[in-house]
């Protein structure tokens, strides 16, 4: 670990959640939940008034429902998240070059090379209201959570003892005072496949953590991830925060309302995947080696299978034959509730198949959870679908923004029975009325972001 607390951890406060808040004034305070609105959806993100009430991400959108049966439930806008985090990641990268961008809503941020004088933690917690305070103003109201601690771990700890909307410096050599009381799970990496592995050892705590046997760890664990556990119980991490974090994979899921048995259905599913990771390799300037499916039937059992192929490619019609080759090794008569498709071993070049596609699998997973299932054989890095799955064809989703030719700008409050419901409102203009249409009234349109002084163009594929 560093001497002095130079490793900066910002998380923003409830993100997704609090962006539909912002942009519609008339949900402020009120119990706010985004996520996939169908029977088969789940939780991406919460607000703090409908935390209150049991929910959380990844719980299933029913079960949210009955918790908070009066919450407003949005399905998602995710190029008005982006729009927010590039002015976020922008700002940090004003305190220095080395920002770790982890998701769309967290990153680390290296202190000292920004040349930022880390000595005294009165100093540290003045850059972080400072920082948070330009946040908010640059974002037009949202707010964070600011960590800052001697490592990677650490500064995640502190941002998470900080949450909502504060700031917590964790002082060097308190490190242990601070983390051995907490449970397992506050140690990254700790879900629940590990949490449950361990509870089987009677290890609750981080302290209990400290005083396990290492050999016990390692036999249940495995060398690698035993050993990582426990040295982080010791609060020991020397990782680096790293500006350029290596894509591993791209990938996209679909989550289906009924149980898909068609094959021909879900052959054409990965046709279209294809198309659309396909298309994110060729922006990057990069060609793929490995193709991953991954499938969850109906009583959710998770299965993956890949395959290595001898060359890199880019090409959907080869990635959609790989895919479909797979599939057809799984047995689906239980049906399909979730495929997913995806690509990684990157390369710089391209190189012709030199064998055949109904070849044997270079790796599969069979029967396993979904945690070790991702680990095995896919990594999801980016969600085309993302945790909402993908509409496919038209219809007005909650929270969507919208324009009517004779009353302005507003964002649809629901739709049903041929109706479609829109408050006229934005975050600059909050208040304003509620009016039904025809959902195929030709006055009404999509409408696109609102423009922010702050805002950062999207960074293009060839920069």
């Amino acid at each position: 670990m560093r001497a002095q607390a130079s490793i900066l951890h910002l998380d923003l406060d409830a993100f997704f959640a609090a962006v539909e808040q912002r942009d519609k004034p008339s949900l402020k305070g009120r119990a706010v939940i985004v996520g996939g609105l169908g029977g088969r959806g789940v939780v991406s993100t919460a607000s703090y008034e409908a935390r209150v009430h049991g929910v959380r991400s990844a719980m299933p959108m029913s079960e949210a429902r009955r918790r908070a049966p009066y919450a407003a439930y949005l399905s998602g806008r995710f190029d008005a998240y982006h729009q927010s985090s590039r002015i976020v990641m922008a700002l940090l990268a004003e305190l220095s070059p080395k920002v770790e961008a982890l998701s769309l809503d967290e990153a680390f941020v290296d202190l000292a090379a920004g040349g930022v004088d880390c000595s005294s933690s009165e100093a540290l917690v003045e850059l972080a209201e400072t920082l948070r305070a330009e946040l908010t103003v640059r974002t037009e109201g949202l707010t964070a959570s600011v960590g800052i601690g001697t490592s990677k771990f650490m500064a995640k700890v502190a941002s998470e003892l900080a949450k909502p909307d504060g700031v917590r410096v964790i002082e060097p050599g308190t490190e242990l005072d601070v983390i051995s009381d907490m449970s397992v799970r506050a140690i990254p990496g700790v879900g629940p496949a590990t949490h449950e592995k361990l509870q089987r050892l009677g290890l609750q705590t981080v302290r209990d953590l400290q005083n396990a046997s290492e050999g016990e760890l390692l036999r249940e664990l495995g060398q690698s991830w035993g050993h990582g556990l426990r040295e982080l119980a010791f609060a020991r991490d020397d990782r680096e925060v790293s500006s350029d974090r290596e894509t591993k994979s791209i990938s996209v899921e679909d989550t289906f309302e009924h149980d898909l048995r068609d094959r021909a259905d879900l052959e054409r599913i990965l046709v279209a995947d294809a198309d659309l990771v396909c298309a994110r390799v060729r922006r990057h300037g990069t060609f793929a080696r490995t193709v991953t499916i991954k499938v969850r039937l109906g009583d959710f059992t998770t299965w993956t299978r890949s395959r290595t192929l001898a060359g890199g490619t880019d090409q959907p019609e080869r990635v959609a034959a790989v895919a479909i080759s797979l599939l057809r090794h799984l047995d689906l008569r239980e049906g399909v509730r979730l495929l997913g498709l995806g690509l990684s071993g990157f390369t710089m070049a391209a190189q012709e198949e030199l064998f055949d596609l109904e070849g044997p699998e270079s790796k599969q997973v069979e029967g396993v959870d979904e945690t070790t299932t991702e680990r095995a054989g896919l990594e999801p890095v980016e969600h085309v679908g993302g945790p909402f799955g993908r509409r496919r064809g038209g219809g007005w989703s909650p929270g969507v923004e919208v324009e009517h030719d004779e009353h302005g700008r507003g964002w649809v409050w629901g739709a049903g029975h041929g109706r479609v419901t829109v408050r006229f409102e934005t975050r600059h203009a909050p208040g304003g009325r509620v009016r039904s249409f025809a959902v195929d009234d030709p006055a009404l349109h999509r409408a696109g972001l609102l423009p922010m002084t702050h805002e950062v163009p999207e960074a293009r594929d060839d920069d």
